[in-house]
């Protein structure tokens, strides 16, 4: 085995109930005097949203917000955002919400001060040495969601809507400075999102896992992550208020994102392109996905896999009972068993399989990711054939 590699690791977070009441600590810690809260517009009239925001006004910050976002933003909010912050003469960014909010706050901060169109920067080769890095402002995260870890990552997401993808734009200084990660932002979240959001966590750590290559500190903080999301999320969706299962799906979802750095694989290559057609949620996407693109691959990731059960502590350890693990887990938290259930139908899916192979995500796939590979998936998990 090649015992090489690349590794990086996230910022400074400060993790806690209550800890939102350091957010304008956090700008002033970064220089940032006129912060731009950027969120979506299901949040932006919520408590914590105004909250915050009232939080920084009362500090003296010349705080404004921008919600005009779409749940799968594209290069149209952008736009807006740019605009506001150019009309507001913003230093910084809080990007607060979801993955959205979170991607898109990332965004503005990194093309404020950028001449190039934003996909002169896509996660390709050494694109992103094209920015020019002195010129990216601060970021601070909030998120209030616990899937994504968009908040402990150096990349954004955002529809091209003339080819209907999602692209990935990139560059080591997207990354936040500070995370505010504070479990009790996440108590409101619908169980649906909840569910949604944490089975996203849980497929960054088990796609970052099973990816191949040498990355022990990665595979690590997959495994531990895993472990909170096998104790936490039930209790998440099922008892909201439940503190300490939000704040362990909170660090969850930061370390799936942590951990993904290793790779992704089949999950996310199809849920990307099935997202981009269909506007599903991202992370329920997965859910629906991952027990068909775990049989696909059992053949590489089965001793694995036990390793993975026993640590787990799941019954006669193995590759069988870590996929029984997977689809009590999915029937008990309202994941829908095959696409069909989550609105999707089949009359694209040649066009899903040709995106799915050339997807960024599929390089990390255990094994070969192929059309006829891609398509096999998918029909397993159109017609639910686990």
């Amino acid at each position: 085995m090649n015992l090489t590699g690349n590794w990086n690791y996230p910022t400074s977070v400060r993790f806690g109930a209550g800890r939102i009441a350091e957010l304008a600590d956090a700008c002033r810690s970064q220089g940032i005097q006129r912060p731009l809260l950027v969120t979506d517009k299901g949040l932006a009239q919520a408590p914590i949203t105004t909250a915050a925001l009232q939080s920084m006004l009362a500090a003296g910050l010349g705080a404004a917000l921008f919600s005009d976002l779409k749940p799968n933003p594209v290069q149209a909010n952008l736009a807006g955002g740019l605009d506001a912050w150019n009309s507001g003469q913003h230093d910084g960014v809080v990007a607060f919400g979801g993955g959205s909010g979170l991607d898109m706050g990332k965004l503005i901060a990194f093309m404020s001060g950028q001449t190039r169109p934003v996909w002169d920067f896509e996660d390709i080769g050494d694109y992103w040495t094209r920015a020019d890095a002195d010129r990216i402002a601060p970021v601070i995260a909030v998120p209030t969601t616990a899937g994504t870890g968009s908040e402990v990552g150096r990349a954004a997401v955002i529809i091209d809507e003339s080819s209907h993808t999602k692209r990935i734009i990139f560059h080591p200084k997207m990354m936040p400075r500070v995370v505010i990660s504070d479990p009790e932002l996440t108590v409101g979240m619908p169980a649906k999102i909840t569910a949604g959001t944490g089975m996203d966590a849980l497929s960054h750590c088990l796609e970052a896992y099973c990816a191949p290559g040498f990355h022990p500190l990665a595979d690590g903080i997959a495994v531990e992550g895993m472990r909170l999301v096998a104790s936490a999320l039930q209790r998440a969706v099922h008892t909201p208020t439940d503190l300490e299962a939000r704040a362990q799906m909170l660090a969850a979802a930061a370390m799936g994102a942590t951990a993904f750095q290793k790779g992704l694989g089949g999950m996310h290559a199809l849920s990307h392109p099935v997202g981009a057609l269909y506007d599903t949620h991202h992370g329920m996407t997965n859910a629906t996905f991952m027990p068909y693109v775990l049989q696909f691959n059992r053949a590489a990731i089965e001793e694995r896999i036990t390793r993975l059960a026993a640590y787990l502590g799941l019954p006669s350890p193995g590759f069988d009972s870590f996929l029984d693990f997977v689809l009590n887990l999915r029937e008990d938290i309202g994941v829908p068993h095959t696409l069909q259930a989550l609105g999707v139908d089949d009359r694209q899916v040649d066009l899903i399989a040709d995106m799915a192979i050339v997807d960024p995500s599929a390089g990390g796939n255990p094994l070969p990711l192929t059309k006829d590979g891609a398509t096999r998936i998918f029909a397993a998990a159109y017609h639910g054939r686990v």
